[in-house]
């Protein structure tokens, strides 16, 4: 074994051109644009989720002066307030041309980069509702580049306990919102939230490295991208597989075709589960659109 030291980040601008470079296989986001100035304020990199449709504001950092929650509810309340402006400049930098209702503005949100962080900032994300990530990002003598998204150890209390204290805070969190599992398991009956609770540890035993991303319609799990989708209704539960029309070995034909069908979740096979008699066959299904994504 050999020792690879950790290397510093001499700019700002080191990380921002790793990350404009890579967004779209770091974060699956698409890179818009550098330097967006606004009302005093500056977006080191703009960017757009396709998947949820709404944009990512990336905010990099050397120094570790700076409240988190602050600047980037700042962020959030100048991309709430000039969406006019926002998708404008989007259209100027970008072949794909948006309109200002195609954007899911209640799924914005910010990121911060930066080689560390205080514990006080990692405590600040400590909110279940919290439109801001914190990513750590290492560089080291063997050129080797290591992102990690840091978690705050608990997320039970709502962002909305502090809104008293700032008018921003509150404003924003009107619009902005940040889903979770307990968000869709809310409007299940006690039966589904069961079967739902067996079904993600039959998807995450698939792999160790399947992460669990809750969007507005569907729960995501993703390993470099969504390989199942879950959709949670009151009476069942609509299992989609990230897996094209006639690519699915499914000899007891449980998968539906909705290739043409309109419909939440990636992919072009559904599942309908409303029990888990058959959880065996279902996870050799899901097994296939792991390995495929």
């Amino acid at each position: 074994m050999i020792p690879v030291a950790e290397k510093d980040f001499i700019l700002e601008k080191d990380i921002q051109k790793i990350v404009e470079k890579n967004m779209e296989s770091i974060f699956g986001i698409r890179f818009i644009a550098s330097e967006f100035e606004l009302k005093d304020l500056r977006v080191d990199s703009l960017g757009y989720d396709i998947e949820s449709n709404s944009f990512v504001i990336f905010e990099y950092k050397r120094d570790k002066n700076f409240s988190v929650i602050d600047q980037g509810y700042a962020y959030l309340s100048l991309l709430i307030n000039n969406k006019a402006e926002f998708v404008l400049f989007h259209n100027e930098k970008s072949s794909m041309q948006l309109k200002k209702n195609e954007v899911d503005w209640s799924q914005s949100k910010v990121i911060f980069v930066s080689p560390s962080f205080t514990i006080y900032q990692r405590k600040a994300i400590g909110f279940r509702d919290l439109p801001i990530e914190l990513w750590e990002v290492k560089t080291y003598s063997n050129n080797t580049v290591v992102f990690n998204q840091l978690q705050a150890p608990e997320k039970s209390e709502s962002i909305l306990t502090i809104s008293q204290k700032s008018e921003v805070v509150r404003r924003v969190s009107q619009e902005v919102k940040v889903h979770t599992e307990q968000y869709h398991l809310d409007k299940a009956n006690e039966n589904i939230k069961s079967i739902y609770r067996e079904l993600k540890e039959t998807i995450l035993l698939t792999g160790s490295d399947i992460k669990i991303k809750p969007k507005a319609k569907y729960v995501a799990f993703v390993r470099n991208t969504n390989f199942a989708d879950v959709v949670i209704y009151r009476n069942q539960i609509n299992l989609f597989l990230n897996m094209s029309k006639g690519a699915l070995n499914d000899p007891r034909n449980f998968a539906r075709n909705v290739s043409t069908v309109g419909h939440w979740g990636n992919g072009d096979y559904e599942v309908i589960v409303s029990d888990l008699t058959e959880i065996g066959y279902l996870s050799s299904l899901i097994r296939q659109s792991y390995d495929k994504n």
